[in-house]
């Protein structure tokens, strides 16, 4: 079997699994548990308004496409990113990707999740209604309240075109305890869920299009019910619009634009656009926009890249603006050596 038949019959078949996917019915909205997962911690990705199947590459691209991984600029690959979320919560993430030459990269990544100050409340008795007039008992600070995410990453470049990756991962989630008819219980869920993807250059302007599965997992069983986590499948494109519009000054200048679909089980179907202009591989512009979505939509943010000896710092900043709440900011650190 040549390597241009496997790689075809392979991309076939990865094409017809998330297209059963996306066909299955997963209208179960806003039943969804273990949403932080769904929350971009990447600047750079989060100012292109998360259209990164296709851009995302080396250690950043573990966390929107495992087939990004395979692109590894060097050796080494390290990136740290902090999020302000709404609400007091902050998100720190961390990747790491080792290049493995001919066996391929391997990845791991780390996310936790600081929910902030949170009191505990408990239900009052009928009894209790004139001590308690709020209707409930105020328990005080809550401890032990967060969430976190620690994944392991393979991704390996089939051809010179096509490559893909996948990502085991183990998502907890803790919600402190609760107390009723005098028994205390642990919030605690904690799940196992892959990640997959393909992602396939055609040579032609840089354009690039490629497919991620997120979250796939059994469901989470809290009391007595059970919840999926969200299971997100995403099909981008990308280009680099300079090649096509002005080639003779695209060596220093590049223009990507992005454009992916998004099919989930917790929210009807989103498609996210960006824009990346980058001079020199030094420095960046970007923006982005999220449709349907109800707090969220536009985005932008800048980057800067410097190579000292053999290995590329780059420093990114994003800006997403937010209804009601407060606007999000981002920065992320990348070290390539």
């Amino acid at each position: 079997m040549n390597r241009k038949f496997f790689t075809s019959a392979l991309f076939f078949t990865m094409i017809t699994s998330f297209s059963i996917v996306a066909q299955t019915d997963l209208s179960k909205t806003a039943q969804s548990t273990m949403n932080f997962l769904l929350v971009g911690t990447s600047s750079k990705a989060c100012a292109m308004g998360e259209a990164f199947v296709n851009v995302g590459t080396g250690s950043e691209g573990m966390f929107y496409n495992p087939a990004g991984l395979a692109l590894i600029k060097n050796n080494f690959d390290i990136n740290l990113n902090y999020t302000q979320w709404i609400a007091d919560i902050n998100y720190l993430s961390g990747a790491v990707g080792w290049d493995l030459a001919e066996f391929g990269v391997i990845g791991a990544h780390l996310l936790t999740v600081d929910y902030g100050t949170i009191n505990g409340t408990s239900l009052i008795t009928t009894a209790e209604e004139s001590t308690y007039p709020l209707g409930y008992i105020d328990n005080g600070l809550v401890s032990n309240v967060g969430a976190y995410v620690v994944g392991l990453t393979y991704a390996k470049t089939i051809t010179q075109e096509f490559s893909m990756g996948l990502t085991m991962k183990l998502a907890g989630q803790n919600l402190g305890q609760s107390t009723y008819s005098g028994t205390t219980k642990d919030n605690n869920a904690a799940k196992i869920a892959f990640d997959a993807g393909v992602r396939y250059q055609t040579g032609f302007k840089d354009f690039t299009f490629g497919m991620f599965i997120r979250n796939f997992a059994t469901s989470v069983k809290r009391e007595e019910i059970e919840e999926q986590l969200p299971l997100l499948f995403s099909f981008g494109a990308s280009i680099n619009v300079m090649q096509v519009i002005a080639e003779e000054i695209s060596e220093n200048n590049s223009v990507i634009f992005a454009m992916d679909f998004l099919h989930q089980n917790s929210y009807s179907e989103r498609v996210n656009f960006g824009i990346e202009y980058r001079f020199l591989e030094m420095f960046a512009l970007r923006g982005g926009y999220q449709t349907n979505r109800d707090l969220a939509s536009w985005s932008a943010g800048l980057g800067f890249n410097a190579s000292v000896s053999d290995s590329d710092i780059e420093v990114n900043y994003s800006y997403s603006s937010f209804e009601i709440f407060d606007s999000v900011n981002r920065i992320s650190l990348t070290f390539s050596f």
